[in-house]
């Protein structure tokens, strides 16, 4: 079986009840005459293990015969409620797991390896098998077709999901994969703890501004359009040396501590040995740069990961990391689902590119009757951003899995801050880009062609 890869066993028990959505929290007036049946399970797979998830079953009357399953966030630790109830509204029966755990801290995985592995992948097949069996218990009949739609964390669990159980998912949307975590917080806490050296290294909002001015200003009209958008990030050339100040700081300019946590930021990560294990973050992205002045230490979640699994040491420093010792000590310990894809890691879209060559360097090219990758220019992690970052991507997949219409392409929307749209751009299969046909605004999706530049 194979499942389509849009890369944008214990015991069971159930307690069963059927509400009506107008007693959830923030449910909008268009969703609040449907009913469901609202099922919480707990999984215990292994002998620590305490699985919580829940199954959301629309009335059959209004069911579309499909599974749709939500992905977490973050280390997950709570069920994906917001994604449920827009599935629900969509007549999708639907799915969603904490993993395992409850919460956001990575304390759940000391002196648990059982947990950890909940939390990697095993969570979420445990959740989709039982999802398929409730589904058949209510309705008489199984799903006709299942989907999966995460991103970050999400991104991360579908592309395991459709490397170690391909049958779990008809069709996978894995958006901005956090893959690899171990790699993604090593990396994220070398950038941190370059930019925490002193209070001098820091990037205010208005330096990554002037940072991502000059990287516009270098770049934005390589691919023939003047946008603010950079189609191609790979094709730019940015010497960040430029904008040194020469004597006094000014608004102007950077200093030579933050010229050196820019730096950081831009550069691969290596080990000794000079192996790549993680890419820098690519030129244009740069007002997405999670460097918060005034911070004092590296994200929580990173210091989690070393902190109870690496060192399994609650008292564990994060200012004694040691990149390739505490990465192997991670790895010894969780290893299984967290380096499915190979090498990865704040999180660079160049990892994602990196994970979709992998996979043709290993099966072989022409793969796209099954996985095709999707980079949206301008898009912040999950969306936002500058560019246009509203589109179907579940409607592109079903066309794609039910009516075998591969997306050539998904025409996706910039809405402005009055809600209209101000902007659409066709969002090309890799390694194709969006290239301006020469005539027309260029703020029109009909305008451009996906090609591949110089092709």
């Amino acid at each position: 079986m194979r499942v389509l890869l849009l890369l944008l066993a214990g015991p069971l028990f159930a307690e069963t009840r059927c509400v009506d959505m107008a007693h959830l929290p923030n449910v909008t007036a268009a969703t609040q005459a449907a009913t469901y049946c609202r099922v919480s399970i707990t999984l215990r797979p292994a002998a620590d293990s305490e699985i919580k998830s829940e199954v959301w079953l629309p009335a059959a009357s209004e069911w579309n015969s499909k599974l749709l399953m939500e992905g977490g966030g973050g280390l997950v630790g709570s069920i994906n409620t917001e994604g449920m109830t827009h599935a629900v509204r969509e007549g999708y029966a639907s799915a969603s797991t904490d993993t395992g755990h409850t919460g956001s801290s990575g304390r759940f995985a000391l002196g648990h390896p059982d947990k950890i592995t909940d939390f990697a992948y095993r969570a979420v097949h445990e959740t989709a098998v039982e999802a398929k069996a409730l589904i058949a218990a209510y309705y008489g009949r199984g799903p006709r077709l299942s989907y999966w739609e995460g991103c970050s964390t999400g991104g991360r669990q579908g592309l395991i999901s459709a490397q170690r159980y391909p049958e779990d998912f008809d069709g996978i949307i894995a958006g901005a994969p956090a893959y690899n975590q171990i790699y993604i917080s090593a990396w994220r806490m070398r950038l941190l703890m370059t930019a925490l050296k002193t209070p001098q290294h820091a990037l205010p909002a208005a330096k990554l501004k002037l940072l991502n001015d000059a990287v516009l200003d270098k770049c934005d009209s390589n691919d023939g359009v003047k946008d603010c958008l950079i189609e191609a990030p790979c094709n730019c050339n940015f010497d960040p040396s430029v904008l040194k100040c020469n004597g006094t700081e000014t608004e102007s300019c950077l200093t030579p501590q933050q010229l050196e946590t820019v730096n950081a930021a831009y550069t691969d990560m290596r080990k000794s040995n000079g192996e790549i294990i993680y890419p820098r973050l690519p030129f244009g992205g740069e007002l997405g740069w999670r460097l918060p002045v005034g911070a004092t230490e590296p994200g929580a979640m990173d210091i989690d990961i070393f902190r109870y699994i690496a060192n399994q040491d609650p008292a564990w420093d994060w200012r004694s990391f040691d990149l390739e010792k505490d990465i192997d000590r991670a790895l010894l310990r969780g290893y299984h689902g967290w380096s499915d894809g190979g090498s990865g890691g704040s999180i660079s879209p160049l990892n994602t590119t990196a994970y979709y060559e992998s996979v043709l360097k290993y099966m072989g090219p022409n793969q796209d009757d099954w996985f095709r990758l999707f980079m949206v220019p301008g898009m912040d992690h999950c969306g936002g951003g500058t560019g246009p970052n509203q589109f179907n991507k579940l409607a592109a997949l079903e066309r794609w899995r039910e009516q075998n219409e591969p997306p050539k392409s998904i025409t996706a929307a910039r809405v402005n801050e009055s809600g209209v749209i101000d902007m659409t751009r066709p969002l090309c299969p890799y390694p194709q880009q969006a290239v301006y046909k020469g005539s027309g605004s260029t703020n029109d999706a009909a305008n451009f062609t996906c090609k591949v530049k110089g092709n």
